[in-house]
Parts: C-alpha cells; structure tokens; sequence
C-alpha cells in the first residue's frame, strides 16, 4: 500500500527525527558497511550531505519514515554521474517509502543535469533493494564477491549498479 509523503530536503533539525531510522539500520549491519558502533555525530557528519550534495527525508503525518542522500559520484572528470544511498525505517518497509524516495532521486538528479547514476555499493543479500533498483532499471554491472561481511548471510558480494539518465 503505497503512503502519502512529503519528500523534501533535510535540516540539521531534523537529525533527531532522523537518527533512529539511521541507527537502527546501522545496527543491523546488513545493507551497509558502517561500523556498528557508530554515534549519532559520527553517522550525522556521513549522512547529511552538504553542497553539491543533498539529504532528503520522507515524512509522513511528521513522522520520518525514511531518508536519501545524493551527489555527484565522484569529484572533478566524474561529477557528472550520480550517487545516492537510501534508508527507510523498518516499519515503513514494504509501504512504497523506498520506491518513492528513489524515483524522487531519479527525477531530482535528472533535472540537476546528471547523464546516470551509479551505486557502488548494493549488497547482494539485500534482495529488495535489487529488486526495486532493476525494476527502476538499474543494471548490475559488476559484483565485487565477498566484499560485505553480512551478520546473517556471511560474506557475500557488492554489486555495482547503474542506470542512464539520458
């Protein structure tokens, strides 16, 4: 059942709605390689993007039910393909919060002139994130084997993913 947001850019004073969200996936140590231990000012310094880049949060009824960040993929020769990571708090998984914070992304980095937009990092045990990214029409272009250290899975590979935005 998809969800009603507003998706708009993050402030600094929305990091303590945000930080739960953040923390919990960070916990579980499944879908990034952030150390366990991180601290709110830690994740807060790697999370909120600053120019050229940009934090989004998915809001519902004043409630964050997810957040992206996004920016050029590399500096200087590279900047002109994209990167964005996203995470969506557990009890909005499933609801649409993830497809709608990554189509905001695609059109966001589109109209911001970007020719595609690459991840560097998708673990492969992540299903459904692969799912949505290639029903968004990402392709895997390579997959870096045994790269991630999954707390449920054991090592498995990250995949790098791309789709064109021309």
């Amino acid at each position: 059942m998809a969800v009603t947001l507003e998706i708009r850019t993050a402030t600094d004073a929305d990091w303590p709605l945000l930080w739960p969200v953040v923390e919990a996936v960070v916990r579980a140590g499944e879908t990034y390689a952030y150390p366990l231990d991180l601290t709110s000012g830690q994740a807060c310094e790697l999370w909120m993007e600053r120019p050229p880049g940009r934090t989004v949060v998915a809001v519902e009824a004043g409630v964050v039910l997810g957040t992206a960040k996004m920016g050029p993929n590399r500096p200087g020769h590279g900047d002109h393909v994209g990167t964005a990571s996203f995470m969506v708090a557990e009890a909005a998984r499933g609801r649409g919060v993830g497809r709608a914070l990554a189509e905001h992304v695609v059109d966001r980095l589109r109209a911001e002139g970007y020719r595609g937009i690459q991840f560097n990092a998708v673990v492969e045990s992540n299903t459904a994130a692969v799912r949505l990214w290639r029903s968004l029409g990402f392709e895997i272009v390579g997959t870096v084997p045994g790269a991630f250290r999954s707390p449920a899975h054991g090592e498995v590979g990250l995949h790098v993913m791309y789709r064109s935005l021309v």
